[in-house]
């Protein structure tokens, strides 16, 4: 194999029957996700579409469509991660940057000689950069995660697949996405 030639992927798919649907907007595809989960489908049951640079890796750059990979072995799947979860992580960036830089600042003036105005002003001027620079690392952590959502709109829509061991399980699973404005939803006889 010389350099330029990509490694082949080896996908495995199991005899475990799989929903899948189409959904046009994240608020309608967010809504099916936690309506499985509330009736009792495991996250790891659920997944989504794996992020561009990975669809690059595994397929190549080929312009693909929603409706080329939904019953695709080969589309490389990810676990879904809740606008909540991402909330959080933003916070935590923009909060552990800001503890940081006050803690530098406080370490450096909490001394003998310092008074307690003193360090207090370090601790505001030296958590205040800090603070900017980790707002801005966490907006760019919440763009990354809605252009993730364009991407797949622009191309026919964000995919979900729910792997389903049984008929009702099937039903059910096929009738919540649907509620929730999923199309072309149906079930194949393989999951990966």
């Amino acid at each position: 194999m010389n350099n330029s030639e990509k490694p082949k992927h080896k996908t495995t798919s199991i005899n475990i029957p799989e929903a899948v649907g189409v959904f046009d907007n994240v608020e309608d595809f967010q809504a099916a996700f936690y309506d499985l989960r509330a009736v009792g489908f495991s996250r790891y049951d659920i997944s989504i579409l794996a992020k561009q640079e990975v669809l690059e890796e595994k397929l190549g750059k080929a312009y693909w469509r929603a409706s080329d990979l939904e019953d695709n072995p080969d589309a490389p799947r990810a676990a879904f991660v809740s606008e909540e979860a991402f909330g959080e992580l933003e916070g935590a960036i923009t909060g552990g940057f800001f503890f940081l830089g006050s803690y530098i600042a406080m370490a450096a003036m909490l001394t003998a000689a310092s008074t307690l105005a003193a360090s207090a002003a370090a601790i505001a001027i030296g958590g205040s950069p800090a603070l900017v620079l980790g707002a801005l690392l966490a907006r760019r952590v919440g763009k990354q995660h809605k252009d993730y959502y364009a991407n797949q709109i622009e191309h026919g829509g964000i995919l979900l697949w729910v792997r389903v061991n049984d008929a009702a399980k099937e039903d059910l699973a096929v009738k919540i996405m649907k509620e929730h404005s999923g199309r072309d939803v149906h079930v194949h006889p393989w999951s990966e």
